[in-house]
């Protein structure tokens, strides 16, 4: 166990992931800098739960490395972060432009990888913690008219990999999580048209679609010094998605 209050950074606070993140993080006595692009539900994130918050574009690196200073200024100490900015974007490659697979790719791959190249080395100097990165369910099998976004989310999970072995020995702990398809915003065309949710239910053999809870609290239980020997791998919280194939209902 550590024997100071945890703190960690989590980008794409504002999400139905992130934010829930961020409340179970707070109540269980860590301090969270809550980090993302939209200001108006930062702010009203960090009212609720008195806890600071630093606007920028995860994309950005120059800006990641601010706000990553800011916090160890802030906080005394730096335990970990979670990246979970990114898109979603669902179109065969015949249909995807050059701009299109870019911005994937930008906004899921290039925001992870300068999360890992911004916070890794400060963890290691400040002995060790954890960083968790977001892949997905659609990287690990082919799923329909995902291949700008299972490119993208392959590549962190390589990336994560290479980068757990180059700062394991610092006491860096890295790990990606890969969900099924979620109930959040980002995500809202898909589950909210009920002929393509209750296709998406049929894919994932538990029969329900997830909760911004079921990813958040395993990013929560991969962040804490208690998983100290865990590190390089792409856990699926998926309704058995990736891995079973159910008899159809």
């Amino acid at each position: 166990m550590s024997d100071h209050q945890s703190a960690y950074i989590i980008v794409g606070a504002a999400g139905g992931i992130g934010s829930d993140l961020c409340r179970r993080l707070t109540a269980a006595g860590n301090r969270v800098m809550m980090v993302g692009r939209n200001e108006e539900k930062l702010s009203a994130l960090a009212e609720e739960l008195g806890q600071p918050y630093a606007a920028g574009d995860a994309t950005d690196w120059d800006r990641l490395a601010e706000i990553a200073d800011q916090a160890i200024e802030q906080f005394g100490n730096l335990d970990g972060a979670a990246n979970l900015a990114g898109s979603i974007l669902l179109k065969p490659a015949h249909l995807t432009s050059k701009e299109e697979l870019l911005d994937v790719i930008n906004q899921n791959l290039v925001t992870a990888f300068g999360v890992v190249r911004t916070i890794a080395p400060r963890l290691k100097k400040n002995g060790g913690g954890s960083l968790v990165l977001m892949s997905s369910g659609g990287a690990a099998i082919g799923l329909t008219s995902h291949e700008a976004i299972a490119a993208a989310k392959a590549g962190v999970v390589a990336m994560a990999r290479a980068a757990a072995a180059t700062y394991g020995a610092g006491g860096v702990r890295i790990n990606t999580v890969a969900p099924g398809l979620v109930q959040t915003e980002l995500t809202a065309r898909v589950w909210k048209n009920e002929r393509s949710a209750e296709a998406s239910r049929a894919m994932h053999p538990l029969g329900r679609l997830g909760e911004p809870g079921d990813i958040a609290s395993l990013i929560a239980w991969l962040l804490s010094p208690e998983q100290s020997w865990i590190t390089g791998q792409d856990i699926a919280v998926d309704g058995g998605l990736s891995s079973i194939k159910s008899a159809t209902r």
